[in-house]
């Protein structure tokens, strides 16, 4: 018998931890004419909650605005909890910042589409993400900004 384990990796739950609408110049606002400029931020993260179990967030923020007057803000927080073990260092990063959104983010569109179209405005369909490539580039500039102080200092 090795004492190596074999790696596992499940999802314990998915589930909404936080969903808010913001309509501040309504109803003014909902008289303009304009077609609204559309903002859409979106941030994962991850935290450890127990040994080998781990809650991984997706949160996306969505602005619409006319000129410089809000139509709607609406942020959302989706979440998973996952149970991630015995799996090198080196790939913990990949699963949970990669593996994990990919689970979770389906559920975070259904989502935002839903509370935005209750609020009385069409859905907003976020579109598909590449989180390996989103992981990708939130480690190199991890890694230029920890590189920078090193090159000023010299």
């Amino acid at each position: 018998m090795s004492d190596q384990q074999d790696p596992v990796f499940q999802i314990q739950r998915v589930y909404l931890k936080g969903a808010s609408m913001e309509q501040p110049n309504s109803p003014a606002i909902l008289l303009e004419q304009e077609a609204p400029t559309v903002d859409i931020q979106l941030g994962v993260n991850a935290v450890p909650v127990a040994e080998g179990i781990f809650e991984v967030t997706v949160t996306a923020t969505v602005q619409t605005k006319i000129k410089e007057k809000t139509v709607f803000l609406v942020e959302v927080t989706q979440a998973g909890i996952f149970e991630i073990r015995n799996l090198p260092q080196e790939q913990m990063g990949q699963v949970m910042g990669i593996a994990c959104p990919q689970i979770v983010y389906p559920y975070l569109r259904g989502n935002v589409a839903d509370l935005i179209q209750r609020g009385g405005f069409p859905p907003v369909h976020l579109s598909e993400i590449n989180f390996q490539a989103m992981y990708e580039q939130q480690q190199q500039q991890q890694l230029a900004a920890a590189e920078a102080p090193a090159t000023a200092s010299q």
